[in-house]
């Protein structure tokens, strides 16, 4: 999979069912070349007038599985909810 294609896919808690975001960009080791976090914009402040708060940095090991046009994972949101 290409990571333009892992882009493109919403990501879904399958802990609290809720739909994150899309995927906007990833984490990766320079050394070993592996994905360590996906990382999706937060909820936008008011009508997105006022930017958002933070992103989710999903460690790699919270995903559960890739879909065609999903990403689930298993997280709890506040803990990896990272303020801006």
């Amino acid at each position: 999979m290409k990571c333009s294609e892992l882009k493109q896919k919403d990501v879904i808690n399958i802990c609290s069912c809720r739909t994150l975001g899309v995927v906007a960009d990833l984490e990766f080791d320079c050394c070993t070349g592996c994905v360590l976090s996906l990382i999706v914009p937060g909820p936008s402040r008011i009508c997105n007038l006022l930017g958002r708060d933070g992103d989710y940095v999903i460690p790699w090991s919270c995903v559960k599985q890739i879909g065609e046009d999903i990403v689930l994972v298993e997280i709890m949101e506040e803990k990896f909810f990272h303020k801006i």
